[in-house]
């Protein structure tokens, strides 16, 4: 029997149109002899879509944004139910990106209806998507990082000056300014001195109500991808080496101005360092399915790790399918086993007992 797969995506977020993308390539690259294949479409105002089982490739992205009707309109809970009330597929794999859907929101709704999900689990996805609590975890479990300071929006329109102060006197320029819950460098800015910072935290305050600000390093970057559940491994390494001043989302979707290197040129004993700190990451925030480590190197050989993202960039040219391609894991490979984890979480969580 075909393997009934849900595919979640869209999404309220900024990251809509990456996730959108994602969707497009997975569908493209499933195997129809074993799966069926039934998309949900979340609106970028929340509204959940169900869509018709697809059975043929899909030409064009628009295709899969689904229009409100009285026949496929529906909302969370009954997308994801039969018509008897119970779990409506083998297995969903949700292929969002950023804040309703990478964060644990989704993953939540999923565990409480029992039904079987690729990738992270509820505080995974959750302390991964808010970088100021991913890196507080990473403190507690020795990973090296660069310093980081963080603030809330209100703090910030209290006292601006206080805010721009503490980062000069705790890190210093250059710097960078990230929304605290996003991903794909969405409001990011690289900062050199206090009118480029104030800019920064009005940019970033935009998308989250939470920003952190990171020290500015000279160094190279470094992705690792880990796949697994309580036994990660690790894919080869990656390099990325943007042509801008960091790879923000332009470089990343829209003009390909960057170089992906993989394999990345770096000693062996580099890459077991690195693959060590990638495991730790991953079982610190107790992770499963996948996620994709970005660490610093700089010259003098300091490794610094960046953060981990539960649900990294996933279409066939995006760093963690490359990775694991060059690793000898095609993209078709990559996504059953993914479903195959999914699966297997979900079998060991039934063993739990919740009566005594």
């Amino acid at each position: 029997m075909k393997t009934k797969l849900c595919l979640l995506y869209g999404g309220k977020s900024a990251e809509h149109q990456v996730s959108l993308q994602t969707a497009k390539a997975v569908i493209q690259a499933l195997n129809k002899e074993k799966f069926e294949i039934h998309p949900i479409f979340i609106t970028t105002e929340g509204q959940w879509i169900k869509g018709r089982q697809i059975t043929e490739p899909v030409e064009n992205v628009s295709d899969l944004e689904f229009k409100e009707d009285n026949s496929v309109l529906s909302n969370a809970i009954t997308s994801l139910m039969d018509e008897t009330g119970k779990p409506g597929y083998d297995v969903v794999f949700p292929l969002l990106h950023g804040p309703n859907g990478e964060d644990g929101t989704v993953q939540g709704l999923l565990e409480l209806l029992n039904l079987p999900y690729v990738g992270n689990g509820v505080l995974a996805s959750a302390a991964g998507m808010d970088k100021v609590i991913m890196k507080n975890i990473f403190s507690q479990s020795s990973l090296p990082q660069v310093k980081y300071v963080w603030s809330l929006r209100s703090a910030w329109q209290v006292n601006p000056e206080a805010a721009y102060s503490y980062v000069e006197e705790e890190i210093g320029y250059p710097c960078f300014v990230k929304p605290a819950n996003l991903g794909s460098s969405v409001g990011i800015s690289k900062c050199t001195n206090r009118e480029e910072l104030a800019a920064a935290y009005k940019e970033a305050f935009q998308f989250d109500r939470k920003i952190i600000v990171e020290e500015g390093v000279i160094a190279r970057e470094i992705e690792i991808g880990v796949l697994g559940n309580d036994y990660p491994e690790c894919s080869i390494a990656g390099e990325i080496l943007p042509k801008t001043a960091f790879y923000d989302y332009k470089a990343k979707y829209e003009d390909g101005d960057t170089s992906l290197i993989i394999p990345a040129d770096i000693p062996e004993a580099l890459y077991a360092n690195l693959s060590d700190l990638a495991k730790k990451a991953f079982k610190s925030l107790d992770c499963s399915g996948l996620v994709r480590a970005d660490f610093f190197v700089t010259t003098n050989g300091n490794v610094f790790i960046n953060e981990v993202n539960t649900m990294p960039g996933f279409t066939p040219v995006s760093m963690f399918p490359l990775l694991w391609k060059h690793s000898g894991m095609e993209y078709p490979e990559l996504i059953e086993r993914l479903i195959q984890l999914a699966l297997e979480r979900y079998e060991e969580k039934q063993q739990i007992k919740y009566s005594f």
